[in-house]
């Protein structure tokens, strides 16, 4: 895994010098002049909507405004890495509207309320979608104006899908994460190759997955089995889930991915080194297995960046499986679980 050192380094570049040794084009957006003086909360704040990234989180507020904590891709207009880091939240500067957010491994995006697509933090992959590898501070705007419905941050890459149910990628395409039949980095988003109609889109640490008329496709790396087709081969494009299960939605993990059926039950593949698949092994699947529950979710999240995944029930509960190293699963222990347990608390 890509280690918290690739994110400060080309930070600290950017905040001394403004770039990282890459021209930016003279067309693409650039951040709003005026910078407003970066706040903590002071009081509390309602949050209608969260998103974990690699070392920091960020949010949505009742009154529609984005902030963001821990470290790095804070949006928050600081200067320096050191500044970069909050225990508490701090608004993203800019003074836009969001509705939703979206934390990846060291960059930001989110979704204003109409819709248009905004990024910041590390580019250098150009996972902000701005047209450059400028490291950004606040919110950038992502080329093209295009009118989002849904948008995830990946790794390294950013996915949106569009209201008429056209997806869209850029940032790091390593290995064919980007699905557009290239292992070409993107600046702008490019549209996934195909034809196909995304309801639901999710990215992974180097892979993609989305569901098209109820049936789910994944893309990019594939070493472990992350794409669900029965094969270790990386994929340029979409490729089929194998099984012909009907899903809901997907969830592209590290190395692995899950999904929930329109059944209501949750099915995993890929790496299960810390029993992340849920189905009582730590054997690795090819293709999708049933989560060995019982219970009927309403969705389910793998992590972008461990091997913890999680779900909530259509009654509402909470449960997590895989690694507990860091006590992530929620249950009072630090024991990895093979099958779900349920979230302490009320």
């Amino acid at each position: 895994m890509k280690n918290i050192g690739r994110i400060l380094a080309p930070m600290l570049a950017a905040g001394l010098l403004g770039a990282l040794g890459c021209r930016e084009d003279p067309e693409s957006p650039t951040a709003p002049e005026s910078t407003p003086t970066p706040s903590t909360a002071a009081v509390p704040l309602s949050f209608r909507q969260v998103s974990m990234g690699y070392h920091h989180a960020c949010g949505v507020t009742t009154a529609d405004r984005a902030y963001c904590w821990g470290d790095g891709a804070l949006g928050n207009g600081s200067t320096a890495p050191v500044d970069d880091y909050s225990t508490k939240p701090v608004a993203v500067v800019g003074g836009l509207s969001f509705r939703v957010v979206s934390a990846g491994h060291g960059h930001t995006c989110g979704l204003t309320t109409d819709d248009l697509a905004y990024c910041w933090g590390f580019n250098g992959y150009g996972n902000l979608g701005d047209g450059t590898r400028i490291t950004r501070l606040q919110p950038v705007p992502v080329a093209g104006g295009r009118h989002f419905r849904q948008l995830r941050a990946g790794d390294a890459h950013t996915c949106a899908v569009t209201w008429s149910d056209v997806a869209f990628c850029w940032g790091d395409n390593t290995y064919g994460q980007l699905g557009d039949g290239t292992i070409t980095q993107r600046l702008t988003p490019v549209p996934i190759h195909g034809g196909l109609f995304f309801q639901q889109l999710s990215t992974g640490y180097h892979h993609s997955c989305g569901v098209t008329d109820h049936r789910a496709y994944c893309w990019g790396r594939n070493r472990y089995g992350a794409l669900g087709d029965g094969t270790f081969t990386r994929r340029l494009t979409p490729v089929a889930v194998a099984g012909g299960l009907r899903f809901s939605g997907v969830s592209a993990g590290n190395e692995y991915s899950c999904g929930v059926t329109t059944g209501k039950l949750a099915y995993c593949w890929g790496l299960n080194n810390s029993g992340g698949l849920g189905n009582g092994t730590t054997t690795q699947h090819l293709t999708p297995v049933a989560v060995s529950s019982g219970l009927l979710f309403a969705s389910v999240n793998t992590s972008g960046f461990g091997n913890s995944t999680c779900g909530v029930t259509t009654g509402e509960r909470a449960y997590c499986w895989g690694s507990n190293s860091r006590g992530q699963l929620g249950d009072g222990s630090l024991t990895d679980r093979l099958t779900p347990v349920a979230v302490v608390g009320p």
